[in-house]
């Protein structure tokens, strides 16, 4: 059989019968080849007007209606329809199966591509880090989804779309504050979750009884029975939650809006792994498909044609400008984590001796993907630059520390690619990874339950990044409204010295009845 015959295809045109052929090709070399674990594969081709609208609810196949969503599709369209933005080859969901989108657009060639990105890659990933492992449900995630767009269609017949929207307004604006950022927590389980949540709408229905909102509710406890550690005690707190302790703890919202607030916590954290290895979840894509695609090349299954045409959308995906090019935004994922991980592969296989002195464990063993699976299971974006950015990357990337201090009349180079900058370069670039160092600090501290209910928040601030004041206020004001009283947020520094406090009540259009 020649090398011809054997292609899995010829030309840009593909039909379904090419798809399986081009899937059993990946598959053969990212199982065999790579030793890739992954869920189901399930694989869908769609339009562009398709993908748009997967874009705009942030990639998930059925999530509940919210304008901002359809404010997102308006401007993607329009950008996209004016040439001004491209789409991207693929969207993959992080559920089992696996569903990966395909563009019908996209050439024979890319398809290729496609499939051993985000089938194999991001699928590996998904399955095999940790976690995703702790914080998602891949089992349950559709389930869930369906669960809730259902829940929130029923909550605006009843309730009204106006009311639902304000709630949700509020949630998604806490959206980044409704995580649990440290383990400890027990494992999301989606499907219990929804089991649960139908059970206490059933049970609030059985068990309704007009009369009892008559009912006395009692004399208010006494300040003493409410004194400063039982209260924190009773609540959780310091809580760093939003969410959670809004869910559980504010006093006027009704079982519906919690369940809200319940759905919108449980979709932030299933988000949260993600933040945390988009370096690393891309690099391991773009390794894939190149060890993939390349190998298809080798074996004659793809022409030099389609290889080439493979290579300039590969290198268009890793490009990383430089940082005077007016294109700079920051460190380009695919770029970087691909360059990391092809360094890996090669200190692994082919190892100098200052490889040795940096990485005398993985040094010359011998089995790259061994290393790289073990890499891909156990670390996430600051961890993997802190542990494994060589010397020799940080040359060939050029690469250099600014210290921007507003007290300081320039801006100072810290450090530079060489001896004494090799650490304080990869130290400061990991923490640009860290969600512990980037995201506000910001914790519920005490309520002032024996008195006018105020909500009191504290923000320690680190790096002397404080809160932006317009953006402070607007995020506020949606929680005064879900609280129902007002909010106090002290901004303190490391020592506990208070520098700002914002305060904030509910509106008279407040999202709480």
């Amino acid at each position: 059989m020649t090398a011809t015959t054997k292609r899995l295809f010829e030309g840009a045109d593909w039909n379904f019968q090419t798809l399986q052929r081009i899937y059993d090709a990946c598959e053969e070399t990212a199982l065999s080849e790579l030793g890739l674990d992954i869920y189901p594969n399930q694989i869908e081709v769609i339009t562009a007007e398709q993908m748009l609208d997967a874009y705009s609810a942030v990639g998930m196949p059925l999530f509940y209606k919210h304008w901002s969503f359809g404010k997102h599709f308006a401007h993607q369209e329009a950008f996209y329809r004016k040439g001004l933005v491209g789409l991207s080859y693929e969207i993959v969901i992080n559920s089992s199966p696996c569903i990966s989108y395909l563009m019908e657009e996209n050439t024979a060639t890319m398809q290729t591509l496609v499939i051993a990105h985000a089938a194999f890659g991001h699928n590996h990933f998904f399955k095999n880090n940790y976690l995703f492992k702790q914080w998602t449900d891949a089992e349950g995630i559709l389930d869930y989804l369906d669960f809730a767009k259902g829940y929130v269609a029923q909550c605006e017949e009843r309730h009204g779309h106006l009311a639902v929207e304000r709630t949700l307004d509020a949630a998604h604006a806490l959206m980044s504050h409704g995580i649990d950022r440290y383990s400890g927590k027990k494992k999301l389980d989606l499907r219990t979750e929804e089991k649960r949540a139908r059970e206490r709408r059933l049970h609030a229905e059985s068990a309704f009884n007009d009369l009892w909102r008559t009912v006395p509710t009692g004399q208010l406890k006494s300040a003493e029975s409410l004194n400063i550690e039982r209260r924190r005690q009773l609540l959780g707190l310091p809580q760093e939650n939003l969410l959670y302790f809004l869910e559980k703890a504010a006093p006027r919202l009704q079982p519906w809006q919690r369940e809200l607030l319940r759905i919108v916590r449980h979709i932030a954290q299933y988000f949260y792994p993600q933040r945390q290895t988009k370096v690393m979840n891309e690099g391991t894509a773009t390794y894939v498909h190149y060890r993939v695609m390349t190998r298809l090349h080798e074996q004659g299954r793809i022409s030099d044609g389609n290889f080439l045409e493979f290579l300039q959308s590969h290198t268009n995906v890793v490009f990383q400008p430089d940082f005077d090019d007016p294109r700079f935004s920051g460190f380009n994922p695919y770029a970087l984590g691909f360059a990391i991980m092809q360094d890996i592969e090669r200190i692994v296989s082919n190892p100098t001796d200052e490889d040795r002195d940096w990485f005398s464990d993985i040094a010359g063993t011998g089995d790259a993907m061994a290393v790289l699976r073990d890499v891909w299971a156990n670390y996430r974006d600051e961890s993997f630059i802190s542990q494994f950015l060589s010397p020799r990357l940080m040359r060939r990337l050029r690469m250099f520390h600014l210290h921007d201090d507003p007290k300081e009349s320039a801006i100072r180079v810290a450090a530079i690619h060489d001896e004494r900058g090799y650490h304080r370069v990869r130290r400061e670039l990991a923490r640009q990874y860290d969600v512990g160092f980037i995201d506000a600090n910001i914790e519920v501290v005490d309520v002032d339950l024996a008195g006018d209910r105020r909500l009191l928040l504290r923000h320690t601030v680190a790096n002397g990044a404080m809160l932006e004041e317009a953006d402070a206020r607007r995020v506020l004001q949606h929680l005064a409204d879900l609280w129902s009283y007002d909010v106090l947020l002290h901004e303190v520094n490391s020592s506990g010295k208070t520098l700002t406090e914002h305060l904030t009540s509910p509106s008279a259009s407040r999202v709480a009845a």
